[in-house]
């Protein structure tokens, strides 16, 4: 029976309209899987890592003028200082470079190379939090006797361009630096001590030669007992570094900043802030996209409500008269559903190789979030036509 009903609807069903429901359709899926597959995609590149937009830190020191150099003026941070930083309007987070208040030298070399340098050192530390390198090999443990350390990249490229290629020695990869032999000397309150060091990493935030913080407080108790380290910088998390108030903070205070942070913040801040304008308006047309939706279905409805009433008075229940338009409407979201997945497949290729030209360390992710997206929304537009299919044939069998 419900074949004759097809039969008999489908007569009066408009291509057009139908034409206009796919689309509509298709367009809004690919744009929505779309964005939420580019996020998953891109959310290592601003997240972890070398992240360069994942949030605005400014690396805060005091004036060092030639006056308060003679005259022995201390330049580092009091207590106070720190606290009345994180009581600002404009600040997230304080972090406090702890220094090394112990004797460091470090050997390093690279087998079967000849190469052999030994040089004195220094050692930093900040919270876990600040530091944007990848932190799965950032951990400290004291049996092992081995140090993690983080160098900025600048060093690496030193070494590479300028020491390397005057002396024709082998250039070096981050992937490479694994060869590089570490052996750290820790000297102070009549103690030495020999350990190993590795690279775990490459900063592009902080200029300084860190290691885990754990390991820093360890040491400084070990090394040089009952000396207290104040902290000359220190590296401030804030919501909008273009804050004119941050600037003028700054200068009332004497603080200064190193590099251009403030420069290159404000730019963050802007290219974050576009982002969200552009998802703002992509969201804008999917919504639209899915009002189309909803209007085609109501609009092929209407055409054809004199023959659904037809039906209804020659004794179709209303699941009979519905149930095809359920079956077209389910068939055409399927076909939506997996045209839209293709399409992102096909996009993600490209975009991907496109990325990983400028972020080396971009991995190829899965399709699962869109996919999973996608079969949600299917689940969903489907619910809302079925639904607003049902109301409309129950209020013209209501009519009756």
């Amino acid at each position: 029976m419900n074949i004759l009903v097809w039969k008999l609807l489908r007569r009066h069903i408009s291509m057009g309209q139908l034409a206009g429901f796919l689309l509509a359709n298709l367009f809004g899926m690919a744009v929505v899987l779309l964005g939420i597959q580019f996020y998953y995609d891109i959310l290592p590149v601003f997240t972890q890592g070398d992240s360069f937009i994942q949030k605005d830190y400014i690396t805060v020191t005091k004036k060092i003028s030639t006056l308060g150099s003679l005259a022995g003026k201390d330049n580092t941070f009091s207590a106070d200082e720190i606290d009345e930083l994180k009581q600002q309007p404009f600040t997230r987070s304080v972090g406090i470079f702890t220094p090394s208040l112990f004797k460091v030298s470090a050997a390093m070399g690279m087998q079967q190379t000849g190469i052999r340098l030994s040089t004195e050192m220094f050692f930093e530390a900040v919270p876990d939090q600040f530091v944007d390198a990848r932190l799965d090999r950032w951990q400290w443990d004291e049996a092992d006797r081995t140090i993690p350390i983080i160098v900025p990249r600048n060093y690496l490229n030193l070494y590479n361009f300028g020491f390397a290629q005057s002396r024709n020695l082998p250039k070096l990869s981050e992937g490479l630096t694994g060869l590089i032999q570490l052996d750290i000397t820790l000297g102070g309150n009549g103690r030495r001590e020999h350990f190993k060091g590795i690279i775990a990493g490459f900063s592009n935030r902080l200029n300084t030669i860190l290691v885990p913080q754990a390991f820093m407080e360890w040491a400084n108790l070990t090394f040089a007992p009952g000396q207290e380290a104040r902290p000359s910088r220190l590296i401030v998390e804030v919501d909008n570094p273009a804050d004119a108030s941050l600037a003028d903070y700054f200068a009332r205070h004497g603080y200064e900043t190193e590099g251009n942070s403030l420069d290159a913040g404000k730019t963050t801040h802007f290219l974050r802030l576009s982002v969200g304008i552009v998802m703002g308006i992509g969201l804008f047309i999917c919504l639209l996209s899915l009002y189309i939706l909803m209007l085609s279905i109501f609009l092929l409805l209407q055409k054809n409500a004199a023959k659904l009433e037809n039906l209804l008075l020659l004794g179709y229940s209303p699941i009979q008269v519905a149930l095809p338009y359920h079956v077209l409407t389910i068939a055409l979201n399927l076909l939506v559903l997996l045209v839209a997945v293709a399409s992102v497949a096909w996009l993600k290729g490209y975009y991907t190789t496109a990325v990983q030209t400028l972020f080396p360390q971009m991995e190829n992710g899965t399709l699962l979030p869109s996919l999973l997206a996608g079969i949600t929304l299917f689940i969903v537009v489907s619910g809302l036509n079925i639904i607003a299919i049902n109301r409309k044939i129950t209020a013209i069998w209501k009519g009756v």
